[in-house]
């Protein structure tokens, strides 16, 4: 699965910036690495099959966990 790099709106609402799609250098996992456009800026990663997922919110929507919303 590819995923484009731009900026992704949570959920939740919160704005992240996905920087690259890595690789686990012992089990071959792909993990997205995307950092936060608010507070510290910090830098996480994240499964990539975990980041694209759909959820359902505590009232029963189906969502995206990440909505693109900027190509970069």
């Amino acid at each position: 699965m590819e995923l484009q790099r731009g900026i992704y709106q949570h959920y939740k609402g919160q704005l992240y910036q996905v920087l690259h799609v890595a690789t686990h250098s012992e089990i071959e996992e792909k993990l997205v690495v995307y950092q936060c456009l608010y507070g510290d800026y910090s830098i996480w990663v994240r499964p990539l099959t975990m980041f694209t997922e759909t959820i359902t919110t505590n009232d029963d929507r189906e969502v995206e966990r990440f909505k693109l919303i900027q190509a970069l």
